[in-house]
């Protein structure tokens, strides 16, 4: 973690937080039902890879990562 100067907790929070703002969004803005919205972010590639700290993926927009979604 202290190549990206972060901490596991901080780490942890940013990705809850962008995935709850990447749920949010497809509620909100694409119709998707809650657990539509859930399966479609938590099943996806591209949630593994926010996963992975090492890629930096936490630290971009929601939105941008949903564009690979």
């Amino acid at each position: 973690m202290s190549q990206l100067n972060v901490t596991q907790q901080e780490f942890r929070y940013l990705k809850n937080l962008v995935t709850a703002r990447m749920i949010q969004i497809l509620t909100e803005e694409q119709g998707l039902s809650l657990e539509d919205a859930i399966d479609r972010v938590y099943t996806s590639p591209i949630y593994e890879k926010l996963c992975d700290s090492s890629t930096g993926l936490f630290f971009q927009s929601p939105r941008y990562i949903l564009s690979y979604l």
